[in-house]
């Protein structure tokens, strides 16, 4: 999938006004999602995405935490990716599951079957959420 592709489709299913919306909340969930699997999960995802998206990813412009890996739940992650996309947390939890959902759209090979694996259940909730939920 293409960067503009994947962007639109962001920004047609969270039925936001602007694609800088979808890039937002693309980047606020990318970001966070790096800094808590592993740098080789968060690589390999990386590299199924386009790369403007994938970098996200490699971001890891921690809350005053330790980087990849750092162990934190879904009330952590909903707070960072919401002050990243400067939403209210319910707004940011459902952004999250969009852009997570399009995540799983658009990579091959059970990558995200590997990220759910690597999160714990409250986090991986929102991966399984998806969009209409």
């Amino acid at each position: 999938m293409q960067h503009d592709q994947l962007i639109g489709q962001v920004q047609a299913r969270a039925r936001l006004a602007s694609r800088g919306e979808a890039e937002t909340a693309c980047r606020a969930t990318l970001e966070t999602l790096g800094e808590r699997v592993p740098e080789g999960l968060a690589d390999h995802l990386a590299a199924q995405l386009p790369r403007e998206i994938g970098e996200n990813l490699r971001r890891t412009e921690v809350f005053g935490g330790a980087g990849t890996g750092e162990r934190f739940d879904r009330a952590d992650f909903v707070a960072r990716v919401a002050a990243r996309a400067q939403v209210d947390e319910p707004r940011a939890a459902y952004l999250a599951r969009v852009v997570l959902e399009m995540m799983g759209e658009a990579t091959e090979g059970g990558v995200m079957d590997k990220i759910a694996d690597a999160v714990p259940d409250d986090i991986r909730d929102l991966l399984a959420q998806g969009s209409t939920d």
